[in-house]
């Protein structure tokens, strides 16, 4: 739930310097529930609804816009909370319809997202796919995902365009848990942007938007196809302690060689994250939080209310250096408030990913001047300096031994620090 002030009701007509048609601004990222609150005796009231219609069925963002003078005068009535409405069960005609399609042995797959990368939900979806053959696919860049030693770990879809296509292609079936049909991030010339192979039948299993419980849809599709009640689960080995020069593939090492249980992990790493998930597969359990919608900038403050929301885990935040300097103040409220939060920013003193993307839209020799604008040189951004003037302890490293070290005693003492590792740019 947002609760976003506005002028005074009565000051509005004057257009004063910071009036702006909110509801407009809101309703880009909250479509589903926006109100602003005409009264003080109606505020509670309002409120209640939106906590209620933040938490669903379906969750989602709820936005409560709060003019001052609505704030500031007197007549408030506390309201009674409200009860959550209950998740309605998925109708049997589609759970047997689904298990029928499923049997086939045609090649298929499961796309999951939200709540079934959840714990109990990985475990259904694994008892499916034993039962039936499938794939267990997950979006690109899960809300959030449990993932760790004994706990199943579906493939991602790929990130770029051409090798999720490759990867979707020999399916006949695509059954979406809590997941949209996949499409590429962007538009390119002369690449497809649906990336659901030609003849693919697409079905929908459940989505939280439909008030459906999909986790508790996902076990009755696995009852229904009489699947095992445990599907083992692999164990690997976590990476050893890494040693040498620091890459892009030791820091991913380093990282899962000294990842604590139940830790969160922020992951806004972009390019430098390209081996994280391999690296910390066999970790202890633990829950990752990715990057969503393409856009950048969301790692630290996501790391921020992470540890708020759950104060007794400590969060890691694996940070890219361009998209760091767009929310660096994040870390003045890690200090403040005394956070548990390990921050790695990924130095590789440049815009990689952007240079990736201006690449594949065909520009195959870039100007010097394009150059230089994806470039974070001249001057070299120092990012310990930044992060001590913030009131965060940081250090900077460029050998995966001295990451390691640097990792296990950041775990071992709470409160905020910030690790500069420095590694050479993928691209």
């Amino acid at each position: 739930m947002a609760v976003v002030g506005d002028h005074a009701g009565y000051h509005k007509r004057f257009d004063a310097q910071l009036e702006s048609d909110i509801e407009s601004v809101a309703r880009n990222v909250s479509p589903g529930w926006v109100r602003r609150s005409a009264t003080t005796r109606s505020l509670g009231a309002d409120a209640a609804d939106a906590v209620a219609a933040a938490v669903g069925p379906p969750s989602q963002v709820a936005t409560l816009i709060l003019p001052a003078d609505v704030s500031w005068s007197d007549g408030g009535v506390e309201a009674a909370p409200r009860g959550r409405a209950p998740r309605r069960l998925l109708d049997d005609d589609t759970i047997d319809s689904l298990a029928r399609g499923l049997r086939s042995d045609e090649p298929k797959a499961l796309l999951l997202g939200g709540a079934a990368l959840s714990r109990r939900g990985l475990r259904a979806a694994a008892r499916v796919a034993a039962a039936t053959g499938s794939q267990l696919l997950a979006e690109t860049f899960p809300t959030r995902t449990e993932r760790g030693a004994g706990i199943v770990e579906p493939t991602r879809i790929a990130y770029l365009g051409e090798f999720a296509a490759m990867q979707l292609a020999p399916l006949a079936q695509l059954v979406l848990v809590d997941a949209s049909s996949p499409v590429s991030f962007f538009a390119y010339p002369d690449k497809e942007s649906d990336l659901v192979p030609q003849g693919c039948q697409v079905r929908r299993l459940a989505q939280p938007a439909d008030g459906v419980d999909v986790v508790e849809a996902l076990e009755r599709l696995a009852e229904a196809l009489d699947a095992p009640i445990e599907v083992p689960v692999p164990v690997g080995e976590r990476p050893g302690r890494p040693t040498g020069a620091l890459t892009a593939e030791s820091l991913a090492a380093a990282i899962g060689a000294t990842l604590p249980e139940g830790v969160i992990v922020s992951d806004e790493a972009q390019t430098s994250g390209l081996y994280l998930a391999g690296a910390t597969a066999d970790a202890p359990p633990h829950s990752w939080l990715c990057l969503t919608g393409g856009a950048i900038g969301q790692g630290m403050p996501l790391a921020v209310g992470a540890a708020m929301a759950e104060p007794g885990r400590p969060v890691l935040n694996v940070e890219a250096d361009g998209s760091a300097l767009y929310t660096l103040q994040a870390l003045w409220t890690q200090a403040r408030e005394g956070l548990d939060v390990t921050t790695v920013i990924c130095n590789n003193r440049s815009y990689s990913v952007l240079n990736m993307e201006l690449a594949r839209v065909g520009v195959e020799s870039a100007g010097e001047k394009a150059r230089q604008m994806l470039d974070l040189h001249r001057p070299d951004i120092d990012f310990v300096s930044m992060s001590e003037g913030l009131g965060v302890p940081a250090v900077r490293v460029d050998t995966a031994e001295d990451l390691t070290r640097e990792l296990e005693r950041c775990y071992a003492e709470p409160g905020p620090r910030l690790i500069e590792a420095v590694v050479p740019p993928l691209l």
